[in-house]
């Protein structure tokens, strides 16, 4: 029976790809349809002539989610990639010091004690509360929240005590060193999220226990390559791939979903349909009008999003000395935050994320080059920048940024190739709802069961994966998601199978 199902997938990103692969390999018959020409959504590769960068994500953390789906559906990850362990994972610079961070204890703490002298004793505190609430947490993540019960499931009942309700990231971390500078450290991570560490909930600070209890990964030739090689092991386990084939509409009778419209017309059928579109994108234009009854335009319009980000690819005819990773804060952090949070107008006073992949990945750039990735958090676009007038502009206070924080003097005159990518570009080109990049926020009403579901509460015989849908964004989440879908459709029909994840 299982081999006669038809799961229709729209969009190639990694959580509809990790969904693909696994139910591939389970026996049904697998269609993916994706409107670019290559595999991967906001984890693609973007090529600039000779230089290779990723489209978004660029930190992979918490690699054993990875493994588990690749192997679940039959691969093995080490033979297909090769991982490259990075420590220091990153560098962070402040207005008037450094600090390479890192996911040896003792490097931590000596790291430490030279920038915030006294503070060092706090690291072991931090690591071993937050392994605990990591520990009651994650299980919670695993879930799908398709059901109401779950939310009195015996995992998130004992969870409740490690949420950190009331308190914001940036409360819990300063609770936890004492300083505020320190706290950064230990809360920009909230970014990953398009989020303030001022409004992220404090349960996210199990985001700086996973980098620093299972450090950062890379795997060679780019976060990209493992939306590429999933593409290959769900062709070789018999799913169907078809790029540049945008999909216009599910198609939905009677509160089902039967299948998809292609946008030149043509209409495929399905039992199931998995959506790996941007969740907003989804909601507002992959339905016919009046189909959803709980996410209308006017509801999706009144969901939060998440930030959005100011990109810059950079091809260059040399390498400068900087670390794989760097970030750098605004001389005023919180108000740059705020500015960035509330929609404001831009302001010289940025902060930046840097990835110098050249400096350890010598496939991305010709020799004696590199390829530089520049993220800079914006207001999406509910903000008030007209990004189609604003961009050029925006883009010499980033280059100048670049050469006065990081010290890349005369950097604009080796610029060989470049593309910009602004919040109007996230919309218009990746559509990405209001341009929010990391989309749905993440507060408490937009999380767990309150979050769309992986199984659909609007249509069924549809789910959900990628970042607008339960656990949420980042590439471990995504996949997870992925995942999710995978083992509910295969439970809907009465598949047999081992997972590490059985809690659907």
């Amino acid at each position: 029976m299982g081999g006669q199902k038809h799961v229709v997938v729209v969009g190639a990103g990694p959580g509809g790809l990790t969904a693909a692969m696994i139910l591939a390999h389970r026996g049904l018959r697998v269609s993916v349809f994706e409107a670019a020409a290559t595999v991967g959504g906001r984890n693609a590769a973007m090529r600039l002539g000779p230089y290779c960068f990723d489209v978004g994500p660029t930190f992979l953390m918490l690699s054993g989610i990875l493994d588990e789906v690749f192997h679940e559906a039959g691969a093995a990850m080490g033979s297909l990639l090769e991982m490259r362990r990075l420590d220091p994972m990153y560098r962070l610079y402040y207005p008037d010091r450094q600090m390479d961070i890192s996911s040896d204890a003792e490097r931590m703490k000596q790291e430490i004690a030279r920038c915030f002298p006294g503070r060092e004793h706090h690291y072991d505190a931090f690591f071993k509360r937050e392994s605990l609430r990591f520990k009651r947490l994650f299980p919670c993540l695993q879930k799908s929240y398709h059901r109401l019960s779950t939310m009195f499931s015996p995992d998130l009942l004992r969870a409740l005590p490690h949420l950190a309700l009331g308190r914001s990231l940036f409360d819990v971390m300063f609770g936890r060193f004492g300083d505020a500078d320190l706290a950064l450290s230990f809360t920009f991570q909230s970014k990953y999220l398009g989020m303030s560490p001022w409004a992220c909930p404090g349960l996210f600070s199990i985001i700086p226990y996973i980098e620093h209890a299972y450090g950062i990964l890379h795997p060679q030739g780019g976060l990209s390559r493992i939306s590429e090689v999933m593409a290959d092991v769900a062709r070789q386990n018999g799913a169907e791939l078809h790029l540049g084939t945008a999909v216009k509409q599910v198609v939905v009778r009677q509160g089902r979903a039967v299948g998809v419209q292609l946008a030149d017309g043509t209409v495929l059928e399905g039992d199931d349909v998995v959506i790996n579109a941007d969740f907003g994108y989804a909601a507002t234009q992959l339905f016919a009008p009046g189909t959803l009854r709980k996410y209308t335009p006017a509801r999706v319009a009144a969901k939060k999003y998440s930030c959005s980000t100011f990109m810059l690819y950079l091809g260059l005819d040399r390498l400068f000395e900087l670390p794989h990773h760097a970030v750098v804060f605004a001389r005023d952090y919180r108000a740059n935050i705020k500015a960035v949070f509330d929609g404001q107008a831009t302001t010289p006073d940025i902060s930046f994320y840097v990835r110098n992949a050249s400096r350890t990945d010598p496939s991305l750039a010709p020799a004696g080059h590199s390829a530089l990735y520049v993220l800079t958090p914006v207001a999406n676009l509910r903000g008030v920048v007209d990004w189609s007038s604003a961009a050029g502009a925006f883009r010499e206070v980033v280059l100048d940024a670049l050469e006065q924080r990081l010290g890349l003097k005369g950097l604009r005159g080796h610029i060989v190739a470049e593309r910009v990518v602004t919040p109007l570009d996230w919309q218009d080109e990746f559509r990405v709802y209001a341009g929010a990049t990391f989309n749905l926020a993440h507060n408490l009403g937009q999380m767990i069961y309150l979050r769309p579901r992986n199984k659909f509460e609007d249509v069924d015989h549809c789910y959900l994966v990628g970042g607008g849908t339960h656990p949420g964004s980042g590439l471990p989440t995504i996949y997870e998601s992925g995942r999710i879908a995978a083992n509910l459709i295969a439970r809907a029909h009465g598949l047999s199978f081992i997972s590490g994840n059985l809690e659907v």
